[in-house]
């Protein structure tokens, strides 16, 4: 927004998130066929976007729904060690084929067109958000049922080139049970509301410890305020993911699809039940 906007945007020549007069939503590739798209999202870094946009994916694809990940971290991919995917896309002159993970499940990242996964990516914000853009206009996103964007944290180039560029069902919110949860909370919503995007629910990471001789619960980062944060913005929660030694190490060991539990049986249907009444104009009559 302009210093000193009058929300009156025929009165301004700056370019920016409440600017409403043109529909800036790019097109998929003619050949994608894409009937639902989900933005993962938070205020900050470091709460387990990644995580839950995986947790989320997995447990879609075992609903039977053909599911797609675009990861748009580009400085800081990890959905493909996460999944254990590797090699680069192929394509031809129609357009470019996501890598697929051994379920099937058809991801897009950086770190799937270097040349080494260690290599930093080093570019300015209208590079990268340019690059994002691409993974939606020229990857062929094939009968996906549900694409799931993984975002880079906070609110700025690429988060709004998402928002902007792709028509979107909704944002997940992802956050922690530290005290500054709800700055972060708020600083989504405020995002989704600036953006017109609807908000499907929340995601609390790191939310408890399960004691593996007792059983008992211990909240390693705090007491959780999710509860009367989500009731003071009207959202819902989601899930609430704990920490749990299996998760990190199918995560870093690229065995994500195998874990037993996803905590997210409940999320995936809920998305699923919101998402019916959505008309996505990306996908095929």
């Amino acid at each position: 927004m302009a210093e000193g906007c009058n929300h009156d945007c025929n009165s301004c020549g700056t370019t920016c998130g409440s600017d409403t007069r043109k529909d800036l939503h790019e097109k998929p590739n003619t050949l994608s066929n894409i009937k639902h798209v989900i933005a993962v999202v938070s205020g900050k870094g470091g709460v387990g976007k990644s995580l839950t946009t995986g947790l989320l994916a997995v447990e879609t694809s075992r609903k039977g729904k053909h599911v797609g990940i675009l990861d748009a971290d580009i400085t800081g991919p990890s959905i493909p060690k996460m999944f254990g995917v590797s090699g680069s896309p192929t394509g031809n002159e129609q357009g470019v084929y996501p890598v697929k993970s051994n379920r099937g499940i058809d991801i897009v990242s950086m770190n799937l067109l270097l040349e080494n996964a260690t290599d930093p990516v080093v570019w300015r914000g209208p590079i990268i958000s340019g690059i994002v853009k691409q993974f939606w206009t020229d990857f062929v996103w094939q009968d996906v049922d549900y694409l799931f964007v993984d975002m880079p944290p906070g609110t700025g180039d690429v988060p709004l080139t998402v928002l902007q560029s792709i028509q979107l069902d909704g944002i997940v919110i992802v956050t922690s049970p530290q005290e500054l949860v709800s700055m972060i909370v708020e600083k989504a919503v405020k995002m989704a509301e600036l953006m017109h995007v609807p908000i499907l629910g929340v995601v609390e990471n790191m939310s408890y410890f399960t004691c593996p001789d007792c059983g008992s619960k211990h909240s390693i980062y705090g007491e959780s305020h999710i509860d009367e944060i989500t009731a003071a913005q009207g959202l819902d929660i989601l899930a609430k993911i704990p920490i749990e030694m299996s998760l990190a190490k199918a995560c870093d060991t690229g065995q994500i699809e195998n874990i037993e539990k996803t905590y997210m049986e409940d999320a995936v249907k809920t998305l699923m039940e919101k998402s019916k009444a959505i008309d996505n104009p990306y996908a095929e009559a």
